[in-house]
């Protein structure tokens, strides 16, 4: 997985911004102001995705590439090794935690974004 392939991805989404608010290795991608993904590009080896807190242990459980979300709340953030997911399981996950955080905004911002 390349970073280009992931930041084109992300960008395409409705609304999405992306920056550097931690330190010049971590890039994030937002959605009226929330995060929705988290990539570590020095390395590039994982992204942080947010998923349904309802269905997270059963993916964890699925898949040996989706741990607990590294420096986030465990209970609704995953990190996934890039390396052992294929892209159609990505994109989906990169899916799902855009909706979840677009979801989550003020119905006016949402209309505001659309």
């Amino acid at each position: 997985m390349d970073l280009d392939t992931l930041r084109d991805y992300c960008l395409l989404k409705n609304a999405v911004t992306e920056a550097m608010p931690f330190d010049d290795c971590v890039l994030t991608f937002k959605v009226g102001g929330k995060i929705f993904a988290l990539i570590n590009i020095c390395e590039l080896k994982s992204i942080n995705l947010k998923y349904p807190a309802d269905k997270i242990d059963e993916l964890r459980a699925n898949h040996p590439a989706v741990k607990p979300g590294y420096h986030m709340s465990k209970k609704h953030w995953n990190t996934i090794e890039l390396v052992e997911t294929d892209w159609y399981s990505l994109s989906e996950w990169i899916d799902i935690s855009y909706h979840l955080i677009w979801e989550s905004l003020p119905k006016k911002l949402r209309e505001t974004l659309e």
